[in-house]
């Protein structure tokens, strides 16, 4: 490949993506992986059929594998902490085995950001910021610890402290280079990280998205990621939004577009007029939501736009000059007068926009304002609720009803919208007009304002709208994720009580990318995604039960009605504020001292060493048992025999589902364990909290309390034991077949493992002895992490399911073929048989994708295929 590289005028290497003569026609997202081939070509790894597969990808698609060696990740805490243990455990295998364990050492540059860990415990107060950090601080110092000990133990590893912002939105205003400069060679910043809404920072020209924490530990040791040359998808827009529309109805849209389409597992490139009118943090936007299309990156090329953001955004001159001058010399330049061959193309006029909210459970499914009122009676029948429901609550002399549809969280919240200038000024201007108008939000509502940013808080107090806000309860709570991730905190007693007690359907309202059955809170059933400002009027009304372009919000203190067109400020009021208080100074102010930490950070002691010293006693931090035992040669596969189902599940499983987030009970496997171990229920923080531990994730996998196994009774994490009859808890269950050595299966339906990009929701499922899932599809970054810890993913044939071939969970199942040789995508024939001696044989092809994933699977998975490497070096 060196004649495709070249030195620049300064002395730098860089590839020469002109000289290539397929160049023009390629959309710019291929042009990247292409480069990133030519850069890292070893005739091994990285090979001439990996560039030809790229270059000639116009004239001749391709769906073989190409490898992909990211300059960078990025990681937030509740994925990077069990990383950072793995990678740990990796360095004690080694000293325990006589090598030195330094070599285990990430080899490319790690920036791990603490924002997934704050809960709102506390809000409607000035104090509920400092509260909410103090309890962040007390619940997960020892993580905190772990974190500053393997940021002084690794090289090129670096942590971003609690507090300083959301990692996408720090990665979009900060840490991303647009072009990068390491060792000589000047190349686009690319990366991967352990967050699945990663893509954002594609709304600034960078390629990246969401990995599982196993896939990320690869890239951080060396190992390129393979996946299949993707389709690109032309996204084209037309036009611009309306007034009275924000950049969320946008994003809620195109979600609703796209997954309708399908564009799971492809690119999306965006391109058309319409895109001379998005800001960044438009585009950003939309990025963000690629994982809730079910793309793996929605890329918005670098042009004039991008280099005004970074400028904005306080970038150095040299890192602007660097970027445009790159981007246009060598072909990554968006001039708006391509001509490139997409796979195939859809169009938006983003004049059709109206206002949208999304939910109850899913991002794509999409709602106009105007229509959510007449549909709440199904929505309600959807989750499990009927539409009569209510409670009469008394708060001293104030008395209320809370019925069904009622708002129990307004949040925003979310690097999503909270990114995005535009919205948080609207939102803020908005209730400004709303506290002119004499409105306020209803008593039962929870509210929250969780900024991405330390930047959002500047502009908001400069601008005044800070107090607007708080005189509507919005109150800082913290800098992360909060309700996004799950970390809603608790609803207030009388509110949680009516909810248990009566059944009801209460809804919560926020400015997130995600809403999935109990991720919010266990208790709220309706889930809706919606933009800053429409967080704040269904505040106002305290109810979904509405339709806001006929029906008022309020009264005016002469008991006139406001309705939400009287309060909705314009685009030029909007813009006016954000010239007029957004300095390039807020971002470099913030940035400065961005690895400093606050004063807790600070004091946070640590012991020094190579090896992680592991506390047997620790609830938080346990070192993986994935290596126990572990042969240094690779053994022999062997066919699965008379293997149980664990779950039969059905479409749309996602990994909330699989590996929860968010509170648990005492009453729960994961409670019940933390008790036995002397830690009481207001001390046991949350799933997220503890993914370093196995124990508690183990035992946390598939018991989501909304998830519905058909083999149980109930919803929530049970399942029958088969030989008995039984019914039990899945991780009780899990156990008991293990003791007699019984291997387990999972049947699932199609878009399996969606959502977050989880590594415990595969890791928790090959711990509990899960040998092989069969699903109708599966969603890529799950699919990835089962292949990543050595657990089978399998599909049924076109137009096949469990369903079909009546498959009712109960059979035993054996599957052969794979103690021969085995290769991508191998047909295995599996035997199921069924209690009154009857069978049926069929065939499935296993989804080890490429042969790097088969030798992946033969080691059983990527972090012993990389430890037997090292034990040989």
């Amino acid at each position: 490949m060196i004649h495709h590289t070249v030195k620049t005028t300064d002395g730098h290497q860089m590839v020469d993506l002109s000289s290539i003569e397929t160049i023009h026609r390629l959309p710019f997202s291929i042009r990247i992986l292409l480069e990133n081939v030519i850069r890292n070509f070893d005739g091994f790894s990285v090979t001439e059929d990996h560039f030809n597969i790229l270059a000639h990808w116009a004239d001749s698609p391709s769906d073989d594998d190409v490898p992909y060696k990211p300059g960078r990740v990025l990681m937030q805490d509740f994925t990077g902490v069990p990383a950072i243990v793995d990678i740990a455990s990796l360095r004690s295998e080694m000293v325990r085995r006589g090598q030195d364990g330094a070599l285990v050492n990430p080899s490319i540059p790690v920036d791990l950001i603490v924002d997934h860990s704050v809960q709102v415990d506390y809000y409607g107060s000035k104090s509920s910021y400092p509260k909410n950090v103090a309890k962040e601080y007390e619940r997960n110092e020892e993580r905190y610890e772990m974190l500053k000990w393997a940021q002084s133990a690794f090289d090129n590893f670096r942590v971003v402290p609690p507090g300083m912002g959301i990692c996408h939105q720090v990665n979009l205003e900060n840490l991303a280079e647009g072009i990068s400069l390491r060792d000589n060679w000047l190349f686009p910043d690319t990366l991967v990280g352990t967050d699945s809404h990663t893509p954002m920072v594609n709304g600034i020209g960078v390629l990246g998205w969401g990995v599982g924490g196993i896939e990320a530990e690869a890239a951080m040791l060396g190992q390129p990621i393979y996946f299949a040359a993707p389709e690109v998808i032309g996204l084209e827009l037309k036009g611009k939004l309306p007034v009275g529309t924000t950049a969320t109805d946008m994003v809620l849209t195109i979600t609703n577009l796209l997954r309708e389409y399908g564009v799971v597992g492809k690119f999306v490139e965006v391109y058309g007029e319409g895109l001379d009118h998005l800001s960044v943090p438009d585009r950003a936007t939309i990025a963000n939501m690629s994982p809730e299309f079910g793309c793996t990156v929605t890329y918005f090329p670098i042009d004039e736009r991008t280099i005004d953001y970074m400028k904005f955004t306080g970038r150095p001159d040299s890192l602007l000059d660097r970027v445009k001058s790159y981007a246009q010399k060598n072909m990554l330049w968006r001039t708006g007068k391509e001509d490139i061959k997409y796979t195939d193309t859809i169009g938006l006029d983003l004049g059709s926009i109206v206002p949208t909210i999304s939910g109850p459970t899913r991002p794509q499914d999409k709602i106009p304002i105007d229509s959510i009122k007449k549909n709440l009676p199904q929505l309600l029948e959807k989750v499990g609720t009927s539409h009569s429901n209510l409670s009469w609550l008394e708060r001293g002399k104030m008395g209320f009803y809370l019925e069904n549809g009622a708002v129990a969280i307004a949040a925003i919240t979310s690097c999503t919208n909270t990114s995005n200038p535009s919205v948080m000024v609207g939102a803020g201007l908005l209730a400004r007009n709303a506290r002119n108008k004499g409105l306020n939000v209803k008593p039962w509502v929870k509210t929250s304002l969780a900024p991405g940013s330390k930047v959002v808080t500047d502009y908001l107090v400069r601008s005044g709208l800070q107090n607007d806000l708080e005189a509507l309860n919005f109150y800082t709570v913290g800098y992360g994720c909060t309700s996004c991730i799950g970390n809603s905190g608790p609803l207030d007693p009388d509110i949680s009580d009516a909810i248990n007690e009566n059944n009801l359907g209460v809804a919560a309202v926020l400015s997130s990318n995600r809403n999935f059955e109990a991720r919010i809170h266990p208790q709220v059933k309706l889930n809706f995604l919606a933009s800053p400002l429409l967080v704040i009027a269904y505040a106002i009304t305290g109810t979904v039960n509405v339709d806001l372009t006929k029906e008022p919000l309020g009264t005016d203190p002469d008991g006139a009605p406001v309705y939400l067109k009287d309060i909705w400020p314009s685009n030029q009021e909007i813009q006016k504020v954000i010239s007029e208080s957004i300095k390039k100074s807020d971002f470099e102010s913030a940035y400065d001292v961005i690895f400093d930490g606050e004063e807790q950070w600070k004091n946070l002691e640590f012991v020094p060493s190579e090896n992680y010293q592991w506390n047997e006693d620790s609830t938080y931090i346990k070192e993986a048992p994935f290596f126990e035992g572990l042969p240094t040669e690779v053994g022999q596969l062997e066919d699965i025999q008379d293997a149980r189902v664990l779950l039969k599940l059905g479409d749309s499983i996602t990994t909330d589902h699989i590996s929860p987030a968010g509170a648990f009970s005492e009453a729960s496997e994961a409670g019940r364990y933390l008790k036995a171990n002397g830690v009481v229920k207001s001390s046991f923080n949350s799933y997220g909290s503890r993914r370093g531990n196995h124990e508690v994730m183990m035992r946390g996998t598939f018991a989501n309390v909304r998830i519905k196994n058909e083999l149980a009774e109930k919803e929530g994490g049970y399942t029958q034991y088969i030989p008995s009859g039984e019914q039990t808890t899945i991780y009780e269950a899990a156990m008991r077949y293990k003791s007699t050595r019984t291997d387990l299966i999972v049947l699932a339906g199609k878009e399996y493992g969606s959502g977050s990009s989880r590594d415990w929701a595969a890791k928790g499922t090959f711990l509990l002895g899960v040998k092989a899932v069969l699903a109708e599809s599966y969603e890529r970054i799950h699919r990835s992490n089962l292949v990543g810890m050595g657990v089978l993913p399998m599909e049924f044939l076109k137009g096949e399911s469990a369903k079909s071939l009546g498959l009712d969970g109960t059979e035993s199942f054996s599957i052969s073929g794979i103690s021969k040789e085995f290769y991508p995508k191998k047909l295995l024939d599996i035997t199921a048989f069924r209690a009154d001696g009857s069978s049926i044989v069929f065939q499935v092809v296993t989804r080890l994708d490429s042969p790097i994933e088969v030798d992946y699977y033969k080691n059983g998975g990527i972090l012993h295929y990389y430890l037997r490497g090292k034990l040989k070096e």
